[in-house]
Order: structure tokens, then C-alpha cells, then sequence
């Protein structure tokens, strides 16, 4: 399902709606549902980064210049996070997602908007000391091919480290962290089975249908950037992807808006934001 072509942002001005459509029409990236003062904010940081003065000036240099849209789309996709990040979050998980996926002989696992994969990376260290990776495979996606070609070499910055192996500890973790990754070039290189259950894919929640049924979707830091009809528009999508009895995972910040898939869950735990479907709601 996508929205037509001249579909209009709401409350955006002339030049920004110009822009989004150019970007939608030619490239089939559509940001239009994106939260609009996000969305500005981030548009002009595009601006300043390419070195023009306006947003027509910005629209006219993607459309010349692919490697222009690249980074664009690295900028209008938001790429920060880190491992075992809430790390509450994946000890819940640990504690109350885990005994569920164990009553399945073969597990799907959903992440939507997974970045530069240091959350995949968690979910898979996760998985591995609680029994589960070898039963499970890991569809790891995001709109971006440039940011997902980094998650799949598995190496990020070591002066992240400190802050990674605390929130692996805080978590819940049963190892010591450096059993996980080797030092090379001063960067942190994660053990290559970590990847060996993962599916790195592009996806586009505005454009993309469903594409299978999952026992645990991780939808974590994505919905609060989009506006309420591209949020109703992924929670759908997210609804129907999930198996009966399948867990949601949303972000710290994020709940499920007003709507009927809000009758299909129930609450798993209120303040680490997890719902388990119950039933169609459609």
C-alpha cells in the first residue's frame, strides 16, 4: 500500500513538500508521514551538510547526485543507538519473552529499523546464552542499504565498549562481554556467528507489505518519528506480521496509538513496552 503522489505533509511549507514528493516520485522513498518538525530539523541539516542555502537548492542536488540522496537518507533515517540499549528492556525480555519463544520449535524474529545493528547484535547475544539463536533466525531490516551494509560487517567504534559491556551487564549478561568481539585496528569486531542466523534486508514500512509471520517483533525508536497516519500504517503492517500470541516490542518513549489493533493485545509489562497479540483485531 502507498500513499499517492501528491499526497501533501501537513502544516509543511511549499518547499519541503516540494522536495519530499521529488524524493518519493523519483527515488520511491517516501518521508511524507515522517513527523513534520523532525523532519524539518533534519532536512536542514542536510542543507547545511550539502553547503546550499535552501531546500530547492538541496532538492536539486539530490536528483543530480545519487551520492548526494545517500547521505540524505543517512540523515532522514535515524541511525543512533547502541548495544543493549534500555538495557531493562532486554532483561524483561530475558525474564518474560524468552520462556515463550522456548515453546516454539523454530522462532522468527522481526527488527524493523535496525540501524547500524548494534541492537541485532544484542538480540543475538541475548538469544545465544539463553539457548535460543540456534532455533532462530533474525530478520534484520531498514530503509537504508548504505547504513545495513555497515550492520552487516558487525564492527563499531571501541570507544563505545565501556558503555556497551555496562549495558550488557545490566542486562542481564551471563558472560563476560569480551567473549563476544576482538580488538582489530582499534575497532570491535563481534564474533561472525553472531551473524550467522541474521537476514540483513532492506524494507520500507511506508511502501512494504508484509512479508512474514513472526513470534517477536522489535519495532524499538521508530514510530515516534512518524506522524499519526504513517503510525497507523505500521502498526497495521506490524499487527498482521505477528503469529496469535506473538510479542511487540515498541520503544521506551512509544505505545501503541488509539485504534482497533490496540484491542488485539495485551500487556506484557506496561513500562518496558511490550504487548502480546491476543487476536485479530480486524
Amino acid at each position: 500500500m502507498s500513499q499517492d503522489t501528491d499526497y501533501q505533509v501537513e502544516d509543511a511549507d511549499p518547499e519541503i513538500q516540494s522536495l519530499l514528493k521529488s524524493v518519493y516520485q523519483e527515488y520511491g522513498y517516501d518521508f511524507r508521514g515522517y513527523a513534520l518538525a523532525s523532519l524539518k530539523h533534519r532536512i536542514w541539516q542536510s542543507v547545511w551538510q550539502e553547503n546550499v542555502t535552501a531546500v530547492p537548492e538541496l532538492e536539486q542536488k539530490i536528483l543530480r547526485e545519487p551520492a548526494c540522496l545517500e547521505r540524505f537518507l543517512l540523515i532522514l533515517a535515524t541511525n543512533t543507538t547502541t548495544m543493549f540499549r534500555d538495557p531493562g528492556f532486554y532483561l524483561a525480555c530475558r525474564q518474560k519473552i524468552v520462556p515463550l519463544l522456548r515453546t516454539y520449535p523454530f522462532v522468527r524474529i522481526w527488527h524493523v529499523g535496525c540501524s547500524a545493528g548494534q541492537d541485532v547484535c544484542s538480540l543475538a547475544i541475548l538469544l545465544w546464552e539463553e539457548g535460543l539463536y540456534e532455533r532462530t533466525r533474525i530478520y534484520a531490516t531498514d530503509i537504508n542499504e548504505t547504513i545495513l551494509q555497515q550492520a552487516r560487517s558487525g564492527v563499531f567504534p571501541l570507544g563505545m565498549i565501556a558503555e556497551y559491556a555496562r549495558n550488557y551487564r545490566q542486562a542481564g549478561g551471563r558472560r563476560s562481554f569480551s567473549d563476544y568481539y576482538t580488538i582489530r585496528d582499534n575497532q570491535v569486531v563481534f564474533h561472525p556467528r553472531l551473524q550467522e542466523n541474521v537476514i540483513w534486508a532492506t524494507h520500507n514500512l511506508v511502501t512494504d507489505a508484509s512479508f512474514n509471520e513472526f513470534h517477536f517483533i522489535l519495532c524499538r525508536n521508530v514510530l515516534i518519528h512518524f506522524n499519526s497516519w504513517l503510525q497507523e500504517r505500521v502498526c497495521r503492517l506490524l499487527h498482521e506480521s505477528l503469529v496469535r500470541l506473538g510479542v511487540l516490542g515498541l520503544g521506551s518513549q512509544e505505545s501503541l496509538p488509539s485504534g482497533p489493533w490496540t484491542t488485539g493485545y495485551e500487556i506484557m509489562d506496561a513500562h518496558e513496552k511490550l504487548y502480546r497479540k491476543m487476536r485479530d483485531a480486524f
